[in-house]
Order: C-alpha cells, then sequence, then structure tokens
C-alpha cells in the first residue's frame, strides 16, 4: 500500500517539525519566527512530489529551512541574542526545580560559549550535536565541504571545551 502525499506530510511533521524549530531558533533566535520558517518550510513540503525527496527528506527539510531563516535574516539585516527565556521554550522536558534550575545553568553557559563561535562553527555543531545530521547531511545542508565541517566541528569543540567550565568536560 502506497502512502499518500499526505500521510508523508504528516509522518514528517511528526517526526521533524520540534527538530527543525530547535534548529531555526539558532539561527533566528526568536521562537515565533522559527515557527514560522517552520510552517513554510512544511508548506513548501505540500509542494513537492514525495517520490522525488523522499530519500533524502531530512537534509530537504534541514536546507529549506536553513535557507528559509537566512533568507529572514537578510530582510531583517538584524541578529538578536538567544536570550534565556526562548531556550527554555525549546529545552526539553521538566525537571525537579532544584535539576531544572541546575539544568538552566548549565544551558545558559553552553548557549553562552556557543555565542562565542564563529557562526559556522556554531551552526554545524548543533546540526551535528543538537539535530543528529551526519557530516553528508551537513554538506547538503550547508554547502560546506566535509573537510571544512570537520575542521569546523574540531576548532568549535576545542574552543568550547576551553571556555566551559572543568565540570563540562566530562
Amino acid at each position: 500500500m502506497t502512502e499518500t502525499r499526505e500521510q508523508f506530510v504528516e509522518k514528517a511533521l511528526a517526526e521533524f517539525e520540534s527538530p527543525l524549530i530547535g534548529y531555526a531558533v539558532t539561527i533566528l533566535h526568536d521562537l515565533d519566527r522559527a515557527r514560522d520558517v517552520v510552517q513554510d518550510t512544511f508548506i513548501r513540503l505540500c509542494q513537492q512530489e514525495p517520490n522525488k525527496i523522499r530519500e533524502s527528506l531530512k537534509t530537504w527539510l534541514f536546507t529549506v529551512c536553513r535557507n528559509r531563516a537566512f533568507d529572514i535574516l537578510r530582510k531583517e539585516k538584524r541578529v538578536q541574542p538567544l536570550d534565556e527565556v526562548q531556550w527554555k521554550r525549546v529545552a526539553g522536558p521538566e525537571l525537579a526545580p532544584d535539576e531544572q534550575a541546575a539544568h538552566d545553568e548549565r544551558i545558559s553557559q553552553v548557549m553562552k560559549s556557543l555565542d562565542r563561535l564563529s557562526a559556522n562553527q556554531r551552526e554545524v555543531i548543533l546540526l551535528k550535536f543538537q539535530q543528529g545530521l551526519s557530516y553528508q547531511e551537513i554538506v547538503e545542508v550547508t554547502g560546506l565541504t566535509s573537510g571544512n565541517i570537520g575542521f569546523l566541528i574540531h576548532t568549535g569543540l576545542k574552543r568550547l571545551r576551553e571556555s566551559l567550565p572543568a565540570d563540562f568536560r566530562g
């Protein structure tokens, strides 16, 4: 039994909506605009022939999302830092209050350290470790070479390790 276009889109939405929003937030630093970008991404998915993109769906979605987010930044010509309130909305499951406070502090420290990296380093590190994309998928999303991606991840992680407290490095 073949999957209908509607089933294809619903399945993609269920699997990729949240990771795409998280990714778009890292670019736009605004949850509402990130949601708009992801909505645009899925609208574009609805306009595609499922059989043409089925094999590369994940990279297709991240590429469209990335391009749309950068289009918005180019139009607005401004970048805003990601504040803690916005990050907490996409951070994850609820914890006990003391665990949440410790978790929030660690997230804040990591985000501050990530903000000190170059835009390319930050993007490839987030695509690799937050979104779980392979080097090849990152190549397809960003247009960078695999060697460049490896270098950016290596140097970015080295800079992150140096800027984070010792208890983060384990």
